[in-house]
């Protein structure tokens, strides 16, 4: 399998000064409905340079929730490769809802940084 990594490029500065960042070089991309819906319940944990992708074919509200989740996750909403929202969901009870073609799933604080209008985006 080919490396996947989940880049950032903060939407601030000059494009000279933009410098890119990695979020995450472990990579999942949940294509299938199942593993959607499964998301990262039931796992008790993931590693820090870890990231769950899911790719839609169009854009529409996405919701998350952390039911069956025992830690909390930064997630990210994107829509053509810009981000549209962040937001750090809690244990068991987080919830967040977003317009995307894309959300991404990361351990918490690995989104600190990211905001609104913000390019972030995978490669296989």
């Amino acid at each position: 399998m080919p490396d996947v990594r989940l880049v950032h490029r903060p939407d601030r500065g000059s494009p000279a000064t933009r410098e890119a960042r990695t979020l995450a070089s472990d990579v999942d991309v949940a294509r299938s409905r199942l593993g959607q819906a499964r998301g990262l319940m039931f796992r008790r944990s993931i590693p820090d340079d870890y990231a769950l992708v899911f790719p839609f074919e169009e854009v529409g509200t996405r919701w998350l929730h952390m039911l069956f989740v025992p830690f909390a996750i930064d997630a990210i909403w994107i829509v053509d490769g810009e981000v549209t929202r962040v937001k750090r969901l809690a244990p068991f009870v987080g919830l967040g809802r977003g317009e995307a073609d894309t959300v991404v799933e990361l351990p918490a604080g690995a989104a600190d940084g990211v905001a609104v209008g913000d390019e972030v985006g995978y490669r296989e």
